[in-house]
């Protein structure tokens, strides 16, 4: 795998083009009301508006992009995924989880506008996704929007991210191995990039039996995001990624850094990355794209 110090430009365009759509939909969703709730809404702008890798309205849209899907509709359904996200990090950031004080650059919200109203922020950015997902305007199909809610509802609950974010929180607590340390991070962090190849696949009408190979994808993809992030962690410079580094070895988590070393996780990395991409073969130039994300998420430096 070469070493690139920023997307190519395909990549770079469609990154661009992601972040500037999720922003402009979170800028209409999250109108300033002119009430008392004015805070609340400033909460969730400060969060959801701006930085961050969009890693997974950038998957919901190259997957459906695959299918011949609208944009407009893949990057809506995109944003109502990172919705789910951001929210996560919000809560995630609160003094009663990781106690964080920066997030992408900028304070967390409990740190810019105090912790009740980022808790409120986190719940309503959790109840728009779904009201995003059920709308008629995004997908004029009940039974795409159905399947949309309910896939991801299972991937934000507890046998998915929120249960991954518990086996976490015990991970101060006891002493994890290899396995149980991939199960979190299957559950924590793969659970909504799989929602998010998934809903691309949803919303291209996809028969079960040929979701396969982009589960395949998805599922390899997420642990290799983990094992990044964990190196990121251990040798990133906390300028660019935006965020305070090295808490778990702090903490005395386990993590795939902490079991296998540097060069094991690094090697290990790479082989997901390869697998991901292999899952792919079944599909032309079209899949571009998604081999192209592959390769970024392990390569960026944020």
């Amino acid at each position: 795998m070469a070493d690139v110090d920023a997307p190519t430009a395909p990549l770079a365009d469609a990154i661009a083009l992601v972040a500037g759509e999720v922003d402009r939909h979170f800028d209409a969703l999250l109108a300033i009301p002119d009430d008392p709730r004015a805070d609340l809404y400033r909460a969730m702008r400060h969060a959801a508006i701006g930085g961050g890798k969009r890693l997974r309205p950038l998957l919901t849209m190259a997957t459906a992009d695959l299918f011949g899907v609208s944009r407009g509709c893949s990057l809506l359904v995109g944003t109502a995924i990172e919705a789910i996200h951001v929210y996560s990090l919000i809560h995630d950031d609160l003094p009663a989880m990781d106690d964080d004080d920066l997030r992408r650059g900028k304070p967390t919200v409990h740190k810019a506008f105090g912790e009740a109203t980022a808790i409120l922020a986190g719940d309503c950015l959790h109840a728009l996704a779904f009201e995003v997902l059920a709308d008629a305007d995004t997908h004029p199909d009940p039974f795409v929007r159905a399947e949309l809610v309910l896939d991801l509802s299972r991937a934000a609950g507890p046998g998915g991210m929120a249960g991954g974010q518990m086996m976490d929180l015990e991970a101060e607590k006891a002493r994890f191995d290899l396995a149980t340390v991939t199960r979190l991070q299957q559950m924590k962090t793969g659970a909504l990039i799989s929602a998010a190849v998934e809903a691309g696949v949803i919303l291209g009408r996809v028969a079960p039996d040929g979701r396969r190979s982009l589960r395949g994808y998805a599922h390899d993809l997420g642990l290799a995001f983990q094992i990044a992030d964990d190196l990121l962690d251990a040798e990133g410079d906390e300028a660019l990624v935006g965020k305070t580094l090295r808490k778990d070895a702090g903490a005395g988590k386990e993590t795939f850094l902490s079991l296998l070393g540097v060069d094991r996780a690094r090697e290990q990395c790479r082989m997901l990355v390869d697998q991901a991409i292999g899952h792919l073969h079944a599909y032309g130039r079209e899949a571009d794209l998604l081999r192209a994300v592959a390769r970024y998420v392990v390569e960026r430096d944020r």
